[in-house]
């Protein structure tokens, strides 16, 4: 068993805001330093992070060594074990993780660790920041990275994809959802995060209040999301919702509630629309739709 296994812990603070703690003193404070300077979900990813590592290495953080992390990077690529404790595959295909998610893991490590250096916690950081060549006497610290990420290219849906993917969808609300993030390039919580007063109808604009990073902006938007919104709002929206959000909930029993991202998720991975997207097979999710 580990002697230093965190926990991540959900709960709401006095705003409302979502809170993330692991119930360990050194990496609570550290992600109560991320939540007064990163968005939520930012901090929640690092908490999954942390525990991941901790968990696989089972060290206190006073205790953890380069060695530790080169260990840690092998068990996440190759999935091998360390201990008792074996990494899980991510698809039936491919062994461990994918690359960036092993970039982004050791960056939030790495960012805790100086966290910690600048309050005198401890007194280096464990983590590489790469390792040394020839070169680097005469350019200090441009060695080798530890972690090479390639580029790839994203996968466009062809006009008839997303006509097959929309007629797939049985209702105005779930087109409408889909027309806002392949012809706006809205993210999914961008699209469940919109309010009636976003919507600029005569400009065919929607203003983005929450953006990524905390961004706001003004997407120009096809005439057809207006047209699904406008049927959505007419024939399926509650009347006596009581929420200014505009993608709500249409079954009971969270008739009438907004809409989540993990609700969002489960009209995309539904059977038909797995099937007219070539995603992959559908995906259960308990949150109702």
């Amino acid at each position: 068993m580990p002697t230093f296994a965190p926990c991540v812990i959900r709960s709401q603070g006095p705003a409302g805001v979502q809170v993330v703690r692991l119930g360990q003193p050194l990496l609570d404070d550290y992600l109560e330093f991320l939540s007064g300077r990163c968005r939520p979900n930012t901090v929640l990813a690092v908490a999954f992070d942390l525990k991941v590592f901790f968990t696989v290495v089972g060290k206190h953080p006073r205790r953890v060594r380069p060695a530790d992390v080169l260990a840690f990077m092998t068990s996440q690529r190759t999935g091998e074990t360390i201990g008792a404790k074996r990494v899980r595959a991510v698809d039936a295909d491919r062994v461990g993780v994918s690359t960036r998610t092993l970039r982004r893991r050791l960056s939030s490590i790495s960012g805790l660790y100086g966290f910690l250096h600048v309050r005198g916690d401890v007194t280096v950081n464990p983590v590489p920041r790469g390792l040394p060549t020839r070169i680097e006497r005469q350019r200090p610290h441009q060695g080798v990275p530890l972690v090479r990420a390639t580029r790839t290219l994203p996968r466009i849906l062809t006009p008839t994809e997303v006509d097959a993917l929309s007629g797939a969808l049985r209702t105005h609300r779930d087109r409408a959802m889909v027309a806002a993030m392949v012809l706006g390039g809205l993210r999914r919580c961008e699209v469940v995060g919109l309010r009636l007063g976003d919507l600029r109808v005569a400009e065919r604009r929607v203003f983005i209040a929450e953006g990524k990073g905390g961004h706001q902006r003004l997407v120009p938007i096809s005439t057809r999301f207006f047209d699904h919104v406008t049927a959505y709002l007419e024939t399926e929206r509650v009347a006596d919702a009581g929420t200014e959000e505009l993608f709500v909930v249409l079954k009971r029993p969270r008739r009438g509630q907004p809409l989540t991202a993990a609700g969002l998720d489960e009209v995309l991975d539904g059977p038909a629309t797995a099937r007219a997207s070539r995603t992959g097979p559908a995906i259960s999710c308990d949150t109702p739709v």
